[in-house]
Formats: structure tokens, C-alpha cells, sequence
């Protein structure tokens, strides 16, 4: 199973459908995951899709609608019953801090957790190291709310055909991966010099939002984009007065942005079958998923250039 990867928690707008909880994202990125948009119901989706607790490092939420928060409560108190040893860092829009709060202390526990609230109140870093760059952007829907993107920075992929060239074997290629040169026999070796160029893998999560250019700068060169495609095209008026987008919008985003790979989700109720929203999307971009609750899709393989 790739360390990377997507676990589909719930596809439901609004309100949750037998089939479908309402809308949550976890998304494993090796070591670190991330919980996304944790709606009612989010612990025990967490259960039956095999995510424990004690992998959640930060939580965000784009915006406080209850299909998009009010899993929180129980989340945290979860976090706080599983004595999680590390620091949980909660990126939210600082607009939604009452509702941040009351969903923080919703009832009576006692609180062992390690939250770290991190508002944040416009586009940009909310958090980064070696390893990712977690960033935000904003979006169009009724309320103050934000996409999110994770970007692995980029890097270089050794050449093994002009390493031999060089004469670089054994220790000295960790030598030169470690500080970008070496010299063998009186000849200097850049690493530009045995290597190409490789790009870092992204994943962006755009939920509950119009077209609009954040979600578009969210999902530029995406190797994943999970995007909100509550209705379809003959409802594309009621989509824009509510803040939404349609399966053939989204997948007219991932067209516009480049992205290598488009999973729907956030689907209105009345359309109980999600395979009327691929069929509206696919023929705009073929490589489309209609997700499903307890669906684990793998962040695809870096692109090549």
C-alpha cells in the first residue's frame, strides 16, 4: 500500500445518506497525517476505515458549515481518551474561532490532548518542514473558507548511466547528495551534472466553493485533486447561488489547473448513485474517481519531466 494516500471518511453533503457519512478526508502522507473536514460521524468512519487516532497530526477545516466540523468534538476527545503523545496542530479559518471553541469544549471530558490551534487569516504557509509545505487558499462559497494544498518540495532524481560516467560509486554519491559536489581525481562533479530535475508531489483537497481562482491556484499541477462536485450540470444555477460546483465544473478545474488525477466527493443527496457525477465528468478529464466512503486512493507517482 503506497505511503501516500487518501482515505475517503465520508462523500455526503449537508446531511449524511445511508450510504454515505458526511464529508471527511484523511490523508496519510508517510509519516504524518492529516485530517481534513472531520463532518458528524467522522470517529466512527475513522473505525471502519482502519485510521487510528494516534495518526492524526493536524487537523483543518475549511470553513465551520456542521457537515464540514462537527465530527470535531468527538475527534478530539478521541485524541484526549487515546493519550496521543504528540502535538495535534488544528489549521482553521480565525473568522470560525467561536465555533472552533465551542466545538473544542462541546462537552464534558478530561482533556489529555496536545491540540495546537493554528487560525490563520488569509492564503499562504500555515505550516512547513523538510518534508511538506501545508498552504491555503481562499475560495468562494457563502462563508470565509479555504482549500488546501500539500506540496513535497521539489528535488533530483540521480542518473545511474552519468554517475558511471563520472566515476562516482559507493560513499562519495552520498558525499555528493549531501553537499551538491565532489571532486574525484582532480575533476569537480555538480550534482545538476548527474541528476534530473524531480517534481515534488502535491495533493490539494477544494471543498464547498464557486470556480473561482483559488481553487485553480490550489490545484495547479496537482498529482491529486479532491474536489467538491455537490451537483450537476442541469443544477449548475443552484450551484452558484449556493456556493457550489458541479461534477463538470470540477472537472473542467482539473482541466484549467493541469492536475493528474480528480476525485469527486461532497455529493448532494438527492443523486443516491455517484456514477451520474463521473459520467458528467469523465469525458472532460478521463482520469476521474467518484469516491467512496471508506475508499482508500493512492496519491499517484511523481511526475516525470
Amino acid at each position: 500500500m503506497s505511503s501516500r494516500a487518501l482515505v475517503v471518511l465520508g462523500t455526503a453533503s449537508q446531511v449524511p445518506t445511508r450510504r454515505r457519512n458526511q464529508n471527511g478526508y484523511f490523508v496519510r502522507w508517510d509519516e504524518v497525517g492529516f485530517l481534513v473536514d472531520p463532518g458528524e460521524g467522522t470517529q466512527r468512519q475513522m473505525i471502519l476505515a482502519g485510521v487510528r487516532a494516534s495518526r492524526i497530526h493536524h487537523i483543518c477545516i475549511t470553513h465551520f458549515h456542521g457537515d464540514h466540523c462537527l465530527g470535531l468534538a468527538g475527534v478530539i476527545q478521541r485524541i484526549s481518551l487515546d493519550d496521543v503523545p504528540h502535538e495535534v496542530y488544528v489549521h482553521y479559518p480565525a473568522s470560525g474561532e467561536q465555533y472552533f471553541q465551542r466545538l473544542r469544549r462541546a462537552s464534558i471530558f478530561k482533556d489529555r490532548s496536545r491540540l495546537v490551534p493554528r487560525p490563520f487569516t488569509g492564503p499562504g504557509v500555515v505550516f512547513a518542514t523538510d518534508q511538506f509545505v501545508l498552504s491555503t487558499d481562499e475560495l468562494s462559497h457563502t462563508v470565509p473558507t479555504y482549500g488546501f494544498r500539500i506540496q513535497e518540495p521539489d528535488g533530483m532524481s540521480l542518473d545511474r548511466t552519468a554517475l558511471t560516467a563520472a566515476g562516482l560509486k559507493g560513499p562519495v554519491v552520498g558525499q555528493l547528495v549531501r553537499e551538491g559536489k565532489v571532486t574525484v581525481d582532480g575533476r569537480t562533479v555538480c550534482l545538476e551534472d548527474v541528476s534530473t530535475p524531480r517534481p515534488g508531489q502535491s495533493l490539494a483537497i477544494v471543498m464547498d466553493t464557486r470556480p473561482c481562482e483559488g481553487a485553480v491556484r490550489l490545484a495547479r499541477s496537482a498529482d491529486l485533486l479532491v474536489c467538491e462536485s455537490t451537483y450537476l450540470q442541469t443544477e449548475v444555477h443552484e450551484a452558484w447561488e449556493r456556493g457550489h460546483m458541479t461534477a463538470g465544473q470540477a472537472a473542467r478545474l482539473a482541466v484549467d489547473a493541469s492536475a493528474r488525477k480528480l476525485v469527486l466527493s461532497h455529493f448532494s443527496q438527492r443523486h443516491p448513485d455517484e456514477t451520474v457525477f463521473l459520467e458528467e465528468a469523465q469525458p472532460i478529464f478521463p482520469d476521474c474517481i467518484a469516491a467512496e466512503d471508506c475508499m482508500v486512493i493512492p496519491v499517484p507517482k511523481r511526475a516525470r519531466t
